[in-house]
């Protein structure tokens, strides 16, 4: 491709007085695989932000091929083929995947062939190992299927520089080879990929060099070749790292029973198709699958979010098929949703509020129909210390908070009420080594307090470490079943694939 690639030098951004990057340097060659890692808040998503063009450096410089550049917004970025998909995604919910795809792309026609554009779409998606449907709309698609038409966007755009964060969350294991075999094709034709991944077995199967960052500083930086996971672990969170491991325990009486569930999707199809399944107290079982096949639909409608069109739910021996999230909640049922910002918080509002929205209307924290601001104040502050949550300050809106500091937001709300029965939906999902060590650290505090977990996951290593018992989901039934001592993750993949055993479900 000719020329050095992308430079950065001496990067500072700080927000509201708190530094994201600090003098950070970071390079990436045309034909290379980059990888970034570092905890929640150490200042990686900034840096690729500054690269994309959403931030501008306090202090700093960027350049491409030697030549200084300095990019007002996004779209100048990717007039620079630099592109990055994001966390939270840049998506408008009522147009479909291609309309999405084609917003932005500079055609000089004034009326687009959408039969065209669908078409290109699907061949895309056939190309690069990324199903999804271009006619759906944004609304209708579960957090992961709208990952991939991030990905397929920049892609359809002809990014030269492409920032991929955690494009793997929803794919089974042959699938996230596949897209390994994809980045490893884009580098040999020259171009350039940022991996921003938190699983280090991952980093160090595509990655050509990898740059580690801890509190806003870049920390490290080594040949892929000359790394492995546990120094690459210790340098992202100074400190060895100790995964939970379940422990053997007594299986309690039956809390959250499901008998013939039946959902109907945003699609108006059955997403849900006669689901059995049972979660005992003090028990975790695990749901493993791709998404988009039913796993968020079963979440909403065991939160009461969807109606069941057929079957049960039993929670501690009541019926609550036909009741409302509000009384679910008072029955002892905890949700912690997939889409954090989206349907787990309220992004406007501080994390004060935040953590009072299913309290607020108890004493001490209303009397009658007055607020008590001290009283709320003082169980946040409560919260905060007893789930560690961090990077708050009082009046800053939640949506600033890292993707860590969220989730155990969320989980300090939901665990507070002491539930009966949790539903975790994609809890570590995006989130780096020392998060997931603190998320999974909470879900086996609650399996030993009694509580019944449904954790419903992507990752199949976190599946074998924390459940008693993991379902295999695909096109919304459950399609098979296996104990952790017998786990096989190729088996899992290819029950996740739709191929199913002779004689199996």
């Amino acid at each position: 491709m000719g020329g050095t690639g992308i430079e950065l030098r001496g990067i500072t951004k700080s927000f509201y007085g708190v530094t994201a990057n600090d003098g950070i340097d970071f390079d990436l060659q045309w034909g290379e695989v980059h990888a970034l890692l570092g905890e929640n808040g150490a200042g990686k998503s900034t840096l690729c932000s500054v690269l994309a063009g959403l931030y501008r450096p306090d202090r700093g410089t960027v350049s491409i091929d030697d030549a200084s550049v300095t990019f007002h917004s996004p779209n100048q970025a990717l007039d620079a083929g630099i592109g990055m998909v994001y966390q939270h995604f840049r998506l408008v919910e009522g147009f479909t995947v291609a309309e999405n795809i084609a917003l932005g792309r500079k055609t000089g026609q004034v009326r687009l062939s959408t039969e065209r554009l669908e078409s290109e779409v699907a061949e895309l998606s056939e190309r690069y190992g990324i199903p999804v449907r271009p006619d759906s709309r944004i609304w209708q698609l579960s957090v992961g299927e709208q990952q991939r038409v991030e990905i397929l966007k920049l892609l359809h755009r002809g990014v030269r520089v492409l920032i991929l964060d955690e494009p793997t969350a929803v794919l089974t294991p042959q699938e996230a080879d596949a897209l390994f075999a994809t980045v490893r094709t884009m580098s040999a034709e020259g171009k350039a990929v940022i991996f921003v991944s938190h699983k280090l077995n991952e980093v160090l199967a595509v990655s050509d060099r990898i740059t580690v960052l801890r509190d806003g500083r870049k920390v490290g930086e080594t040949p892929t070749s000359e790394a492995d996971a546990s120094s690459l672990a210790r340098m992202m969170v100074g400190r060895e790292p100790d995964m939970p491991q379940r422990r053997d325990s007594a299986r309690g009486a039956p809390v959250l029973s499901v008998t013939r569930l039946g959902a109907t999707g945003d699609l108006g199809i059955d997403a849900v198709r006669g689901i059995d399944l049972e979660v005992c107290a003090g028990e975790i079982v695990g749901i493993a699958g791709v998404a988009g096949n039913g796993q968020r639909e079963l979440a909403e409608a065991l939160a009461g979010l969807r109606p069941a069109h057929t079957g049960t739910i039993v929670l501690d021996g009541c019926d609550i098929t036909d009741a409302s999230p509000a009384e679910r909640i008072r029955q002892g049922f905890a949700f912690v949703p997939e889409d954090r910002l989206g349907m787990g918080l309220a992004p406007g509002l501080t994390l004060d509020d935040n953590l009072a929205l299913k309290s607020y209307r108890q004493a001490p924290q209303s009397r009658g129909l007055l607020l008590s601001m001290a009283a709320i104040r003082a169980s946040a502050d409560e919260m905060i210390d007893r789930f560690d949550i961090r990077g708050s300050r009082r009046g800053l809106p939640v949506r600033l908070l890292s993707g860590g500091n969220l989730q155990r937001a969320i989980l300090a709300r939901e665990l507070a009420q002491r539930p009966k029965a949790l539903v975790a939906a994609s809890p570590t999902r995006g989130l780096d080594v020392a998060a997931i060590e603190a998320i999974q650290r909470l879900l086996l505090e609650q399996r030993e307090l009694g509580t019944a977990v449904l954790l419903i996951s992507e990752d199949l290593e976190e599946l074998r470490s924390l459940s008693d018992l993991i379902l295999v989901m695909y096109e919304g039934e459950i399609v098979g079943e296996m104990r952790p001592e017998d786990f096989d993750a190729a088996t899992i993949g290819l029950l996740m694939a739709g191929h199913r055993p002779a004689g199996g479900p």
